[in-house]
C-alpha cells in the first residue's frame, strides 16, 4: 500500500511521535518538546501542509515548518495550562485559536504572541474543570469560531474570539453537553454542525438552535451501557457524505469501533476492523492532499490506518502508551 505521507501522534506520558512513511518507522520528537510529557493537541496549518502545531501541556504551543521533523516553541504563555485543541483560520493565518482548561487563548500575529479569550466558561463543571475539547474556525465565515467544552456545551463566538455566547442545553441532561467532537460540515444539502458527547451524535442545521440525536449501539462486553460512548467526529475533506465517529465502551474503555456514514449522517455501519481495539477510538485524522487516507488511534496506543476513507482498515505494528492527538500530512 502506498505511504508517501506523514503520520503524527500526541501522547499523554510520552510526548510526541511521527511516522515519515505512512506508519512503517516512528521517530520519537526529543528536541525542544518534552519526550515525556502530553500532547493533546496537533494541527496541520490549513495555508502549508507541512506546517504542524503541537501543543504541550505546562509548555506551550510549538510548531514545525518541515512536516516534523524540527521544532520551536512558539509560545510559553500557556505553560501553566493544559492544552486540549487548536485550529488555524483557513482564511489568515496570522489567526490561530487554542482551547485550554478552562477557556482558550488566541493569537492574531501567527502565533507571536497569545492572549486569553474572556469566553465566559466557568471554574468548575461536573468533572472538575471545564476542557475546551475543540474550538473549530468556521469555514463559511471565518469570523465565526465554535467552541466545545466538557461539560459546558457549545459557545460561539461571531467576532473573531472577541465575545462568545453560550449556546444552551443541547440535551436533556448536563451530560449530553459534555462535548467530545465538533465539526462544520458543508453537505450538499446545506451546512449541518456535528457534536459527540458521551451519548451519540447530535446534528444541527439551524446553527445550534436545535439538535437531533443518534445513539450508536453498544457493545456485548465491557461498560453494559446500552449505547457507545462517542469520543471525535471527522469530515473527509473532499467529500462532506463521508463521515467518522470514534467510540468505545467508556472512558477509556475496553473495547472501541469506527461509526461510518456515506451520506451525511442520515444512516451510519459500525465498520469491520482488523482487530478488536483495546479501548475507546479516540481521534481520527485525515487531509485533502492526502486523498482517501484516514488515521485513527485508541486511547490505549492502537494506530489503524484506512486507505479507501474508512471503509477497510489495517493495524499498524507499533503501539504506544496513551494516545490523544493524531495529524495527517503530505510528504
Amino acid at each position: 500500500m502506498a505511504s508517501d505521507f506523514t503520520i503524527g501522534i500526541g501522547t499523554v506520558g510520552a510526548g510526541l511521535w511521527f511516522s515519515y512513511d505512512g506508519g512503517a518507522g516512528w521517530r520519537h520528537i526529543q528536541k525542544r518538546i518534552n519526550p515525556e510529557g502530553n500532547v493533546r493537541a496537533l494541527r496541520v496549518d490549513p495555508h502549508d501542509p507541512h506546517r504542524i502545531l503541537a501543543a504541550s501541556d505546562h509548555a506551550g504551543v510549538f510548531v514545525s515548518e518541515d512536516n516534523g521533523y524540527r521544532w520551536e516553541r512558539l509560545t510559553d504563555v500557556m505553560s501553566d495550562q493544559e492544552v486540549w485543541s487548536l485550529d488555524v483560520d483557513p482564511v489568515d493565518p496570522d489567526r490561530i485559536y487554542v482551547g485550554s482548561r478552562p477557556g482558550g487563548f488566541r493569537s492574531v500575529d501567527g502565533g507571536a504572541t497569545f492572549a486569553p479569550m474572556a469566553m465566559g466558561i466557568g471554574a468548575e463543571c461536573p468533572i472538575g474543570v471545564p476542557r475546551t475539547t475543540n474550538v473549530v474556525v468556521d469555514p463559511r465565515d471565518t469570523s465565526t469560531v465554535w467552541a466545545g467544552v466538557e461539560v459546558d456545551g457549545i459557545y460561539r463566538s461571531e467576532d473573531g474570539g472577541d465575545h462568545w455566547s453560550h449556546l444552551g442545553d443541547i440535551g436533556p441532561t448536563p451530560f449530553h453537553g459534555d462535548i467530545h467532537g465538533f465539526v462544520v460540515r458543508q453537505g450538499r444539502a446545506g451546512a449541518q454542525l456535528h457534536t459527540t458527547t458521551p451519548f451519540g451524535i447530535a446534528t444541527s442545521s439551524d446553527e445550534g438552535k436545535s439538535w437531533d440525536w443518534h445513539e450508536f449501539g453498544g457493545f456485548e462486553r465491557g461498560s453494559g451501557m446500552p449505547h457507545a460512548y462517542c469520543r471525535g467526529v471527522f469530515v473527509k475533506p473532499d467529500d462532506p457524505d463521508t463521515v467518522l465517529v470514534g467510540v468505545g465502551d467508556y472512558i477509556p474503555g475496553r473495547i472501541g469501533a469506527i461509526e461510518r456514514s456515506v451520506d451525511g449522517g442520515a444512516s451510519w455501519e459500525r465498520v469491520e476492523l482488523p482487530i478488536e481495539p483495546n479501548s475507546t477510538v479516540y481521534w481520527m485524522a485525515m487531509h485533502r492532499d492526502v486523498p482517501d487516507v484516514v488515521a485513527a488511534a485508541t486511547i490505549f496506543g492502537q494506530v489503524l490506518l484506512s486507505q479507501d476513507a474508512g471503509a477497510t482498515w489495517e493495524k499498524l505494528p507499533d503501539e504506544f502508551g496513551e494516545v490523544r492527538a493524531v495529524s495527517l500530512s503530505p510528504n
